[in-house]
């Protein structure tokens, strides 16, 4: 008999910490200072990020290819431990090419886990999809807004304390937190082993999936900008240091509840509708900052993209589910994550560059919002496949 499955989501939702709030995210927060002490520009930041994504789309195309013949368990805990080492890597040396090349890796890595993770959750509480949907929301919601949590607890005071010079320390530290978290995230991922996916022959019907696949190809190129340049926008307006950190820890906290406010939607809805909702919260919750910069903008910002961002990989997860047989969900989050990853590409390096043109990274935020309203218009025309 295999542990609880709530157990065996714990260890799995670690793995989004690590691979989800730490690799990708905990950046934006480190940007600021690794931007003032080596000297970049705004399209400079933005390309590690691009770097970042980059290494994603080569870890996106590699899982579609992988999973038809090596289980998701397996996967997963390969895409966790490289991940969780590459982390500390990046703190070790400052050249932007050792930088780029850690950044693009634990991008590769990463996806690796995020792909796989949500193939293994799906598995879960099967016959209850109620409790099916809540899994899968709490793996991305719960999981990545624990990395944003600590990371929003510890990095700005660190970098306050000891000034911008310390930015080094603050990826060791998240590193060796990763690392030491590699016991449990493997503990779990081999409790799943027997339950390995078989995906070939998979087809899928990609073109009445369209609409969909398009809402996540704007949530990628969107959403990204928003969690590289948040911190780097905020310090351009003089906030205090209590201030970002109160922003990012309220941005995980609401990360970490949405699973329990998307829950009900996702168990309802078949169609696009969930994604085209979170698309719009995102959207939003991206221009609120420049249109109101003051404390209570920023934190109505944090409230309202918190609450949604990390509920779009739930969302076609969940779509996944309701509307293909259960050997076609691991191709079929491989496939949406391949879209996402290419996207997010084009996010942060033109932002960073529209930012240097305008001489203010406000201008990125707000095209960033203006591409996630695209695709929350495309998203809410996706039927259910079975209509």
């Amino acid at each position: 008999n295999r542990p609880s499955d709530w157990l065996i989501l714990t260890g799995l939702a670690l793995g989004m910490c690590v691979t989800n709030g730490f690799a990708r995210f905990a950046y934006g927060l480190i940007l600021p200072a690794m931007r003032s002490e080596l000297g970049w520009t705004y399209a400079q930041a933005g390309w590690l990020n691009t770097a970042n994504a980059m290494g994603y789309i080569a870890g996106a195309v590699g899982t579609m290819i992988l999973i038809r013949r090596i289980a998701p368990t397996t996967l997963f805990s390969f895409g966790f431990v490289t991940t969780a080492v590459c982390l500390l890597a990046t703190g070790l040396y400052e050249p932007m090419w050792w930088q780029s090349l850690w950044r693009f890796l634990t991008g590769l890595c990463g996806a690796l886990s995020f792909a796989s993770a949500g193939a293994l959750t799906s598995q879960l509480f099967k016959g209850d999809p109620r409790r099916n949907a809540l899994a899968i929301a709490i793996l991305f919601g719960s999981g990545g807004g624990l990395g944003i949590v600590l990371s929003g607890a510890g990095i700005p005071p660190l970098l306050d304390r000891f000034g911008p010079g310390a930015w080094p320390w603050a990826w060791i530290a998240i590193g060796t937190f990763s690392i030491a978290s590699i016991p449990l995230a493997l503990w779990s991922a081999r409790h799943l082993r027997a339950n390995r996916q078989s995906v070939e022959n998979t087809r899928l019907p990609v073109r009445r999936m369209l609409p969909e696949l398009v809402g996540y190809g704007c949530f990628g190129a969107g959403y990204i900008v928003y969690l590289t340049f948040l911190s780097a926008w905020m310090t351009a307006q003089l906030a205090a240091t209590w201030l970002i950190s109160l922003v990012w820890v309220l941005l995980g906290l609401c990360m970490a509840l949405s699973p329990f406010l998307w829950r009900g939607i996702f168990a309802r809805f078949a169609s696009g509708l969930p994604l085209a909702l979170i698309l719009l919260g995102i959207a939003t919750g991206s221009a609120l900052p420049v249109l109101l910069p003051s404390t209570s903008g920023m934190v109505l910002s944090a409230l309202v993209f918190g609450l949604c961002v990390f509920m779009a990989p739930g969302a076609i997860t969940n779509f996944s589910r309701q509307n293909l047989p259960p050997d076609s969900w691991g191709a079929a989050i491989s496939l949406f994550t391949v879209i996402f990853a290419v996207s997010q590409t084009l996010g942060p390096v033109g932002a960073g560059a529209l930012g240097d043109m305008a001489g203010s990274i406000g201008a990125g935020l707000l095209a960033a919002s203006g591409i996630l309203l695209v695709g929350a218009a495309a998203a809410i025309l996706q039927r259910p496949l079975s209509q």
